[in-house]
């Protein structure tokens, strides 16, 4: 059973792709969806800071009743299609192959309406942004679906890893030197194993 979210959302993964699958965890003892209605899926994109808060302010206040219950509903289906995407192939380098499997998100990057703007930074100089159209709060999928796209492009699937830690679903980019991270952090299930090893050794030793 899922419970009320009252904890910050994850974002352990070193990718923001893999931090949307995250977005349902078990971090202490009962599972915690971040994204189980509309009001969720605003709070966790602005924890993870893909949409300016102004912008989900104003999504927020023009939606119809029910309606980012259904945007959050749509983003659920889409986190769980791309988790079998992810189990599906990571360990392994991806290929042209998995293109294919990918029609979904390719689908929903098109309904994007992002576009080219001039803007003034800091100290007169003019530069070039790309910025977005948020007409609706069906667009609130976009920056999502950009994540996952990058993450299809820029990560090495055989970094992909999945949290070793017992029950435990998180999954994470290892970028360490030695592609050695087995943990989704070492403060909740590395300690946890470091527990259990302790333990099994005492009772192998009879203390």
């Amino acid at each position: 059973m899922l419970v009320p979210v009252d904890l910050p959302a994850m974002f352990i993964a070193d990718a923001r792709g893999l931090d949307f699958l995250n977005s349902v965890a078990t971090p202490v003892d009962a599972p915690i969806d971040w994204i189980a209605d509309g009001a969720g899926l605003v709070g966790w994109l602005a924890q993870a800071g893909m949409v300016p808060e102004a912008e989900l302010a104003d999504l927020a206040e023009r939606a119809m009743p029910g309606e980012l219950d259904r945007v959050a509903d749509q983003a659920r289906d889409l986190r769980e299609w791309f988790r079998g995407f992810v189990n599906a192939h990571r360990g392994a380098p991806l290929d042209g192959r998995a293109l294919g499997e990918l029609t979904p998100l390719s689908r929903l990057l098109e309904r994007d309406e992002a576009y080219q703007r001039l803007v003034l930074h800091a100290g007169g100089r003019l530069a070039l942004e790309t910025t977005r159209r948020w007409r609706s709060p069906e667009s609130l999928l976009i920056p999502i679906g950009e994540a996952l796209a990058r993450l299809v492009v820029d990560e090495d699937f055989r970094h992909v890893k999945a949290c070793e830690g017992h029950g435990c679903t998180l999954v994470f980019a290892d970028h360490t030197r030695t592609r050695a991270r087995r943990w989704c952090t070492m403060s909740v299930c590395g300690n946890r194993a470091k527990v259990a090893a302790h333990r099994k050794r005492q009772r192998a030793r009879g203390d």
